[in-house]
């Protein structure tokens, strides 16, 4: 089996076209991707779940997702990044029709793994057509990428708030449709750009990896970073509730999280892409800190809001240069499983931030949680910053065409 490598395009300020036809499958899906932030509340209030149970089901979603970021990975490389992403469009669509009709406790269990198992498949799939690019286009293409997905997630956000008042079942459908628009674009408008051989002459993945030692320390900081990060989805509507917040206002405050991408995620390629991308990833894990321990200590709208736009600032860091960095220590014909791999450290922290974060919010309250997540911040910081010249070396002996 071969695969072609995709003709050569008129690139577009840099880009070749592909590249805005992806982006548009990140913004039409994470558009309509209204289900998975407000899920914890749809299991609350309309199923009637407890939030442990809530909390644990979500995970259910983050134990699918590590499942999907692995398998999407070794298929872009094995299948095709296209055929991937179309798999995974589609699946998408059908598990979330089946999470939103599940009306029994095991089988809301079992969707919900189905809907973690497909929602992110394109991810790893999509950011190996980006590693497929030379270079120096990577930054800016996973940048763009990047912004596109934000600037959807942030339209969700409001868009949800607004429909969660006329019943959560529209949110479950409008997630279906978008996710049919996503395969259609990637059906009409993205090429193969798996690089040409032989599948059976690929490199095992495992092998590899098992050592890489650089990469196994990267996927561990990640993975505590992720961690961190993605509890604050689960708590923080549970917190605001607690403060007598309704749902619509926490869409509106998570909205900041994708506006404040949308603006500075331009200007922070720019600034930032010439930049040790350590020191940018130790800066970054160490603001998520910060701003996770700040929203659990708040009690009203504005802290709130603030500890959104400070843990986003630590977020956008960590964007600009987390594809680009494991694409670099990627062998050529593994870039799609090194990628699958680094995306699996934030399906990692889907699981353990909500298992975590719930856990220790019921069991020693926010004045606990707080303080855990902001030393957390503080050794991801130490952390990254020591695995730097390691990096540095890498890159610098084998760069990658």
């Amino acid at each position: 089996m071969t695969t072609s490598t995709a003709p050569a395009a008129r690139p577009h300020l840099g880009l070749p076209p592909f590249v805005r036809a992806l982006a548009a499958t990140h913004f039409v899906g994470r558009a309509g991707g209204v289900v998975r932030s407000f899920l914890v509340l749809y299991l609350t209030q309309a199923q009637h779940l407890s939030p442990a149970t809530a909390g644990a089901v979500v995970a259910a979603v983050g134990v699918g997702d590590i499942g999907s970021q692995l398998l999407g990975g070794w298929l872009g490389d094995r299948i095709g990044r296209r055929n991937t992403m179309l798999a995974g469009f589609v699946g998408a669509a059908a598990a979330l029709t089946a999470l939103g009709s599940a009306d029994s406790l095991p089988g809301i269990w079992v969707a919900a793994a189905g809907a973690g198992l497909t929602l992110e498949l394109f991810r790893p799939a999509g950011s190996a057509a980006v590693a497929d690019l030379p270079a120096p286009q990577r930054i800016r293409a996973f940048g763009l990428l990047y912004w596109a997905a934000n600037a959807g997630f942030s339209v969700a956000a409001v868009t949800a708030g607004v429909l969660a008042r006329h019943g959560y079942g529209l949110l479950f459908w409008l997630n279906v449709l978008t996710s049919l628009a996503a395969a259609l674009i990637v059906w009409f408008r993205v090429p193969e750009t798996r690089p040409a051989g032989p599948v059976r002459t690929r490199q095992a993945l495992l092998p590899v990896v098992r050592r890489d030692r650089l990469m196994l320390a990267l996927l561990a900081v990640h993975t505590g970073y992720f961690t961190v990060f993605l509890q604050t989805f689960t708590t923080l509507p549970l917190l605001m509730t607690a403060s007598g917040l309704d749902p619509a206002t926490y869409g509106a405050v998570l909205a900041l999280n994708g506006i404040v991408v949308v603006v500075l995620q331009p200007g922070a390629v720019r600034l930032l892409a010439g930049r040790d991308g350590s020191t940018v990833s130790a800066v970054s894990m160490l603001l998520v800190g910060l701003g996770a321990g700040l929203g659990a200590v708040s009690h009203g709208l504005a802290g709130f809001a603030v500890s959104v736009v400070v843990w986003t600032l630590g977020q956008v860091g960590i964007a600009v240069r987390f594809g680009d960095t494991f694409a670099g220590l990627a062998p050529a014909e593994l870039r799609g499983g090194y990628l699958g791999l680094a995306s699996a450290t934030w399906s990692a922290g889907a699981v353990l931030g909500p298992l975590g974060g719930t856990a220790l919010l019921a069991l020693a309250g926010p004045t606990v949680l707080g303080p855990v997540c902001a030393a957390a911040g503080l050794a991801l910081f130490a952390a990254q910053r020591a695995l730097g010249p390691a990096v540095r070396r890498r890159t610098t002996e084998r760069p990658i065409p």
